[in-house]
């Protein structure tokens, strides 16, 4: 299976998120400008996050579809936010309108649930209420008159209109989902398309790989194979020194602004606290899983960053290719710069058509 590049829209109100210099955070003309220059810089599309006091992401979505082309949306919604059934028609036009363009990532984690009138619960709840509402979407999908009980959601004899038109051997949108607690990796297992890891080190991506495999197995997951993602920031410049020196130079200053702490550090999820806790095992791990971030305020794809040159990071990117990983969501700040950057440099690096080409030069690049 080929690999599919992501890159990172920040849907905030405020500017400067992780370090980020645009001025007008989420204006149309800015957003547009970074799917834009996602187009024409090899990028498939661009995740855009959901979180209670940020602009509504399924709009920021459908706007940014309007103006582009090519552009995908990762949509990140959550439960909690929307009933199935109106989520499963909201996207259902949105895919149909963008001409197929629509992905979604179901999110879990706790929010501001006093804000928007939501009770999640404990994490039992939330889970077995994600596996109910990706169950009950993917049926709206793909059949008509359905009926369904649980629970959490019920529907009676209810056909989402328009229809979602099959693309090969795309029948929906797929479903991205993370998490890395016990109950969210049965639901991964046995209802998400693509499994979404943080930017742990190879053996532990690998194990977990192994363990949803054996799961899907033991669960009788009855879909197409699980695939599996990695969401990371990526750091490179023109030289390995360059991108060391600068990634060292972010890390100080975010050291000195540790008194700002980060939302994803107020009750750490369990695939967060993993990330928090590597640095315990050192600064670098693998050849360069740089983990000081994390202990600074950094959360989310910001808590490990893959830092190095092209080549560097692109060797670090096979090696989680090589462990099962085919889609790659990617990003590093200002954002609009590493799209062009990145994206001339780093993808070229990474297409699986130069893959013999690219192992030869990177194989020479280690002897030299």
């Amino acid at each position: 299976m080929s690999s599919e590049f992501l890159w990172y829209i920040p849907n905030q109100v405020e500017a400067g998120h992780r370090g980020d210099v645009s001025s007008d955070a989420w204006s149309l003309d800015t957003l547009t400008s970074h799917a834009t220059a996602l187009e024409q810089h090899g990028w498939r599309g661009a995740l855009i996050g959901t979180g209670w006091g940020r602009p509504d992401t399924f709009t920021v979505a459908a706007a940014l579809t309007a103006r582009t082309t090519t552009f995908e949306p990762l949509i990140a919604i959550r439960p909690g936010y929307w009933r199935p059934a109106n989520f499963a028609s909201a996207a259902a036009t949105l895919d149909e309108l963008s001409g197929g363009r629509v992905r979604i990532n179901i999110v879990s984690g706790q929010d501001n649930l006093a804000a928007y009138g939501d009770s999640e619960g404990e994490q039992a709840h939330r889970y077995d209420r994600t596996k109910d509402f990706m169950r009950l979407v993917r049926r709206l999908w793909t059949e008509e008159d359905v009926s369904f009980e649980s629970e959490h959601f019920r529907v009676a004899k209810s056909t989402v209109s328009p229809r979602i038109t099959p693309r090969g051997e795309r029948r929906h949108p797929r479903l991205y989902f993370g998490g890395a607690s016990a109950a969210a990796e049965r639901v991964a297992a046995t209802d998400a398309d693509v499994q979404l890891f943080w930017g742990e080190p190879l053996d532990g991506v690998g194990e977990r790989i192994k363990r949803l495999k054996a799961l899907s197995r033991d669960l009788d997951r009855n879909l197409p194979p699980l695939e599996f993602g990695l969401r990371i920031t990526t750091m490179i410049r023109d030289t390995t020194e360059q991108a060391w020196a600068d990634a060292e130079a972010k890390v100080a200053a975010m050291a000195q602004k540790q008194g700002v702490v980060d939302e994803h550090r107020r009750a750490p999820a369990v695939g967060q606290q993993r990330l928090l806790d590597l640095h315990a095992r050192g600064d670098v791990l693998d050849d360069n899983l740089y983990t000081a971030p994390g202990r600074y305020g950094g959360g989310g794809a910001g808590t490990t960053w893959l830092v190095g040159s092209a080549a560097d990071v692109a060797r670090s990117l096979r090696k989680y290719r090589a462990l099962g990983i085919t889609h790659f969501v990617l990003s590093d700040t200002p954002y609009l710069p590493e799209i062009r950057r990145q994206g001339d440099q780093l993808l070229p690096l990474l297409r699986d058509d130069l893959q013999p080409a690219v192992e030869r030069a990177l194989a020479d690049a280690q002897v030299a």
